[in-house]
């Protein structure tokens, strides 16, 4: 019998792992849904499986328009986010509202855009792709981390109340990737939340990011992603790169 293809929406595909979740999945044989602010065709290869569509996560009115336009959607993996690396104390709030608003309320207004098509068919997977920071407390990350340890606990307890409904939900924890455009979608630079007072404690900090021991590829994590997506067992976490699965096992340990 032949097995039906499967259609997967991926949020955030204009660069870095969500452009490179798109292209494995589509290289795989998977009908692909990219989604971006702006759809850029040249980013992809001409393909029948493959549909660009216009998403902004923060906008209700994007997100219902994208969910209606895509039609049966057997996997959404939410991979738009928002980086933003530096002191707490000079982080604007209205910056870290502007983090949460993509990387917190827009995973979850995604999940109950695709939830209730998943759940009348009793089938479908979400995945949430998070980061390593969810895996150890690192500095110059505090809002950051807050609004990926926020999506951490969402997911735990959203795969209990959707396996009731035979549909799954998962993490993908990607590590630190220098060449990943980590501040992407925002308007604050680093160097402006940096204060002087911060300046010896940041200098490390910055060379260590610079020459890290080890660190993630892009392919890394589309591999993690695909495991997550194909995995039948009731595991909740994938971490993706070396660096994240170091930091994985050492909590396991």
């Amino acid at each position: 019998m032949m097995v039906p293809m499967q259609t997967i929406l991926i949020t955030g595909t204009s660069s870095g792992y969500g452009l490179e979740t798109a292209l494995h999945f589509l290289d795989k044989g998977w009908n692909v849904i990219a989604t971006m602010r702006r759809p850029d065709a040249s980013l992809f290869p001409a393909s029948p499986r493959l549909c660009l569509l216009p998403l902004d996560v923060t906008n209700d009115e994007s997100i219902a328009a994208t969910v209606a336009a895509a039609g049966p959607i057997d996997v959404l993996v939410n991979n738009a986010g928002i980086g933003v690396v530096g002191a707490f104390e000079a982080t604007p709030m209205a910056h870290i509202r502007k983090v949460f608003a993509t990387n917190t309320f827009g995973v979850m207004a995604m999940c109950q855009g695709v939830i209730p098509q998943m759940r009348e068919r009793r089938s479908g997977m979400i995945v949430n792709v998070t980061s390593s920071v969810t895996l150890a407390a690192m500095p110059l990350a505090a809002a950051y981390t807050a609004s990926k340890q926020a999506i951490e606990g969402f997911t735990g307890s959203l795969a209990h109340e959707l396996g009731y409904f035979n549909v799954r939900a998962r993490l993908v924890e990607p590590g630190y990737a220098p060449t990943t455009r980590f501040a992407q979608n925002t308007d604050v630079r680093i160097e402006d939340l940096i204060p002087p007072a911060y300046a010896g404690f940041a200098a490390p900090i910055f060379e260590a990011f610079a020459h890290p021991a080890m660190t993630t590829k892009e392919t890394d994590v589309a591999e993690a992603i695909w495991a997550a997506v194909h995995d039948t067992s009731n595991r909740l976490q994938f971490p993706g790169g070396a660096d994240a699965v170091a930091l994985y096992e050492a909590r396991q340990g």
